[in-house]
């Protein structure tokens, strides 16, 4: 019992894979936006966090 958690992330994880896999063959311009969303808001919030510690040096 003690290797089932394991187990069962490993299978977790094969079936997400596979998901993002399927989707990127059935759905190429949804799945392109949606990367494109994510880094968009990963940008957005480099930005942000950047003007707030350039506004707290600055004082």
């Amino acid at each position: 019992m003690v290797g089932a958690p394991m187990n069962a992330k490993k299978i977790i994880t094969y079936v997400v894979v596979a998901f993002v896999i399927f989707y990127l063959f059935t759905q190429p311009t949804a799945a392109a936006a949606a990367v494109k969303g994510l880094f968009d808001g990963v940008s957005t919030g480099a930005e942000r966090l950047s003007s707030f510690f350039t506004t707290l040096v600055s004082g």
